[in-house]
Formats: C-alpha cells, structure tokens, sequence
C-alpha cells in the first residue's frame, strides 16, 4: 500500500478557514508556498489552541487537525498533549513521515521534540520572536540542539544563543507572495504609516510621538497606523492630547490584502517595535516601495532601502531626510521571496540528490 511522504507541522494556531487571513501571517503563507513547491508532499498540521473547537478540514488542499486547546489552564494542556501524542501517533502508522516542523520554541517544539526523537524522525523548530528570549522554560525541557533550530534572523539567532547558550544552525527568514500586491497607485498620499498589532511591544506611543515631532517640519503630515488591539484607547487618547487628529489615522483591523494596498500608498514605514524576530511587515513594505524606517535591524545585511534608527531621535531624523528627498524612489525591493524560503525549509527534510526520484526538483538548476 502506497504511504506518500508527509511532513507534519506542528502550531499554536492556524487560520479556521481559507479566509482567515489574519491568523499568524507568515507562517500560513510560508505553509502555502511549501505545498505549491513540493507538490508531491503530503503536509498535516496540527494545531495546538486555535481555532478554539476541535475539528478537522482541510486548507487549500492540506489535513488541518485542530484541538481547540483554547490556552487553557495546565490541566487541561496535559490532557492535549496526550491528544497530539496519540495523533501523531496514528499519524506515524498511516504515513511515512519525513520529519517535524514546529512553530515557536514552545509545546509545539517540546511535543515534536520527543516524538521525533522516540521514532527516530528528524524535527526542527523554527525559532519566530519572543520564543528566543529570558525565561522560556520550554527550552530547558526541549533541550535543543543547534543543528534543529532554525532561526527567522540574524538578531535571532544572537537572541538564542546569548540567552541559552545554543548557536541555531539554520537562519531563515520570512518571503512575501508578491502574487498578493496589486499594482501600485499613482500617488503616494501617505506620508507616514505604521502596521501591526496594537500592544506595548510595537511601541505606537512612540510612533505618535515621533509625528509630533515631524509636524515642526511638515505640519500637514499624513500617518496612517494599521491594525487592532488593546493599546487602541490609549493611543487615540494620546492623539488627542497632542492635537494630531488632522495628521494621524487609526484604521483598526484590516484585511491582510487592505494593509498591502495601503503600504504601496506610503513613501515612508515606521516600524517601532523594540523587539522583533523579522516581523513580515519589513520585507512587504520594501516590495510595497515605501522607505522602511525600523528601530530593528534583523539581517546584519539589508537593502539601501532599509533605515535603521537607535532612538527616537535618530527615527526622527531619518524619516525627515526621507521626505525631504525631492527624488524619493519608491521602486519594490524583493527581499526574499517565499518560494524561496519555502525551498530553503523543505531541503531540510528533502535534501537535493542527483537523480532523486523524490524531489523533481533537484533535476534543475535553481
């Protein structure tokens, strides 16, 4: 009986449906990609708390096996723990699986870690953000070596390894589908924009702050700040206080497609965030061909295009002699494509040989 070779993917969460666009981004595009590339492998995830009831479906093509762990308290983990044992379990006798992929250095990781390890199955775990700092108990536990780890940055991998002391042997950064722009308008009526979740880590009081600041220079500056959270109230506030109603939009939660279209509307991307993994907003708003501005410099190498800012001050500064720029360029920047990346992944599990029949690909020059 004909078992195909499958790759199991293990996640804290994956869109409910082939419309949710705004669960976990990058990784659901990385996940499309990698089918489209290797079209031979049989991929299943298995997603850990959301979407929060159990049920299985599929996504464009793909086994999506759900728990509906919903983060609940440590009872209940264990229990679901068992459940993503036993189901990789069955996954192990019905298929020939080639290996793990977990997101995030959490339970994922630690659940695909001993599975792999007892079955003797290859497993790595893709180290996304906040995973790679102080205090991940997860990490004691999974007690990963290098050679498994794969890194979305540089900055990353020196996260990991001067908190825990393990060098990732992979880094891999997030692609953008660059299918998914339209074509770019014909004016650029957006001075300023910023897009992401509104919590304390992206820092939008600072972005507020810093349009204050550009208003000596440019008083009919337009900002626009895209995205939803708890932060919403205060910043709002915040914008009143400082009389920016005139220069400052808050949109609220749009559309994946909606905030593309808007980046292609901006000359200049704020990305104020202290900490980030390589937050996918970077590399679009370069294809988008606005200037990127960031507080965080995740390659040690990156485009012309891309501006690094230490403080305030410095962010300040380098959007101002962005728009002062009478010949400001707005060509799209490719930094890396997810079809690329999504080969990069795949040759951890698949690698190239000559001649292989399981790979196609490999009979090409890439």
């Amino acid at each position: 009986m004909y078992t195909p070779e499958t790759l199991v993917i293990l996640t804290p969460g994956f869109p409910a449906d082939e419309d949710d666009s705004t669960c976990i981004p990058p990784q659901q595009l990385f996940v499309k990609a990698l089918k489209k590339q290797r079209p031979e492998l049989n991929i299943i995830i298995i997603s850990f708390q959301y979407p929060f009831e159990a049920r299985q479906y599929l996504w464009h093509g793909m086994q999506v096996i759900a728990l509906g762990g919903r983060s609940r308290g440590k009872l209940y983990r264990r229990a679901l723990w068992v459940k993503v044992w036993r189901k990789l379990k069955d996954l192990n006798r019905q298929y020939q699986i080639i290996g793990l992929l977990s997101f995030w250095m959490g339970e994922c990781a630690f659940i695909g870690n001993r599975f792999a390890n007892k079955y003797g199955l290859k497993h790595y775990c893709w180290v996304l953000g906040q995973d790679a700092r102080p205090g991940n108990r997860f990490v004691r536990l999974i007690d990963p070596k290098g050679e498994q780890l794969i890194a979305l940055s540089d900055q990353l991998a020196r996260e990991v390894e001067a908190n825990y002391g393990i060098v990732p042997g992979h880094i891999i950064p997030p692609g953008i589908d660059i299918s998914t722009f339209g074509l770019p308008p014909t004016e650029r009526d957006i001075d300023l924009m910023g897009a992401g979740s509104l919590i304390p880590l992206k820092q939008y009081n600072l972005f507020v702050n810093v349009v204050k600041k550009l208003t000596v220079q440019f008083p009919n500056i337009r900002a626009v700040i895209c995205g939803r959270g708890p932060e919403m109230n205060k910043l709002k506030q915040q914008i009143i206080s400082l009389k920016l109603e005139n220069n400052i939009e808050l949109t609220g939660g749009l559309s994946h497609g909606e905030v593309l279209a808007m980046m292609q509307r901006a000359k200049v991307f704020l990305h104020t965030s202290y900490y980030e993994g390589f937050g996918m907003v970077l590399s679009e708003a370069l294809y988008a061909g606005a200037q990127v501005v960031s507080l965080v410099k995740p390659m040690d190498v990156m485009p012309d295009e891309f501006h690094h800012g230490n403080n305030e001050s410095e962010l300040i500064d380098l959007v101002a002699e962005q728009l002062n720029k009478p010949d400001l360029t707005h060509e799209p920047v490719l930094f890396n494509s997810i079809e690329s990346i999504a080969d990069r992944v795949a040759d951890l599990f698949l690698p190239c040989e000559i001649g292989s029949a399981l790979n196609p690909r490999c009979h090409f020059e890439r």
